[in-house]
């Protein structure tokens, strides 16, 4: 079992590149241990910014670095960075088009235990409304090691969101088949007769394909878009598997208002009309428990997908 989180994997990553490139700077929010960033702290300490309890500060401070050509990334739990410093990611970085990361980190229901406060289960939705902002949500290690790399080469704003804990991998060092802006295709019981197509993102990938495997064997034909990149949105991939799909199901950790299902529903209903399900955290509070227990409550784990495309597919 992979005991790397992807905020690890984004951490080595950014140490791999600031040796050669002193304009990248790690901005943190009194959060460099919950961001596994102390190792950058402690090797680049003239490329380390913390800035306290002050999310606003974070972010405004990072845009200013960015106009002189620093490269800033800010770190922050995705429930503070996504909603306290909202008018500044949409002021200070989207609207100067100014090259700021945002990363969120313990995104979604990650901090568990921690309740509704801790848990950012409407920033896919705010971040997506802002002109100019990319929203991502890789997988694994691997795909978030890979879509830093890609980051490092633009200048444009982003927001990055990850989980706490770590995720079992999907791909390997050997195969991580990444394309930026594009969803990474996963096909399941190709010549099986009924056909699906399941979207979703982050952490929700691994038990979307965990539910493929399964409804294989019942003569399901299943494809698994990864769409890691929900804005831009890859909505040509979509488009093409859907198009003698039967059903639409995307899987998402977050609110069933703006997210992942809401892009998803409106491709497939203009281009390839087909019976979507949306599947996603209730609109209420959720409960408190470990990510597992979070998700096993609510049906997102590989065996409560399964069931969602047997139950609205027969």
């Amino acid at each position: 079992m992979n005991k790397i989180p992807n905020r690890q994997a984004i951490c080595e990553t950014l140490m791999a590149h600031a040796k050669n490139d002193k304009d990248i700077i790690a901005l943190c929010s009194d959060s460099r241990g919950s961001a596994s960033m102390t190792p950058f702290f402690n090797e680049f300490p003239e490329q380390s910014v913390e800035v306290g309890i002050a999310e606003q500060n974070l972010v405004g401070i990072a845009a200013g670095m960015a106009h002189v050509g620093k490269k800033p990334y800010c770190f922050s739990p995705a429930c503070f960075i996504s909603t306290r410093s909202y008018e500044q990611a949409k002021v200070d970085v989207a609207y100067s088009n100014t090259n700021v990361k945002l990363i969120g980190i313990s995104g979604g229901i990650s901090y568990g235990e921690l309740g509704m406060s801790h848990h950012s289960a409407q920033d896919i939705a705010a971040m997506s409304a802002i002109p100019n902002m990319r929203v991502y949500l890789p997988s694994d290690r691997f795909q978030t090691a890979k879509l830093i790399e890609k980051l490092l080469e633009d200048d444009k704003p982003a927001y990055v969101r990850v989980g706490r804990n770590p995720v079992e991998d999907i791909y390997s060092e050997d195969n991580i088949p990444f394309e930026m802006d594009k969803a990474t295709v996963h096909k399941y019981g190709q010549n099986n007769e009924k056909k699906v197509v399941i979207v979703a993102c982050g952490e929700m990938v691994r038990p979307s394909i965990e539910a493929a495997k399964l409804l294989q064997e019942k003569n399901y034909a299943v494809t698994v878009l990864d769409m890691y990149c929900v804005k831009p949105f890859d909505s040509k991939a979509l488009i093409n598997a859907a198009a003698d799909a039967e059903l639409v199901v995307s899987v998402e950790e977050h609110a069933p208002f703006g997210g992942l299902g809401s892009v998803v529903a409106g491709v497939v209903s203009a281009n390839k009309p087909v019976k979507v399900i949306q599947l996603a955290l209730p609109d209420d509070h959720v409960i408190t428990g470990k990510s597992k227990a979070v998700f096993d409550y609510y049906g997102l784990n590989g065996e409560g997908i399964a069931n969602t495309v047997i139950n609205n597919l027969h």
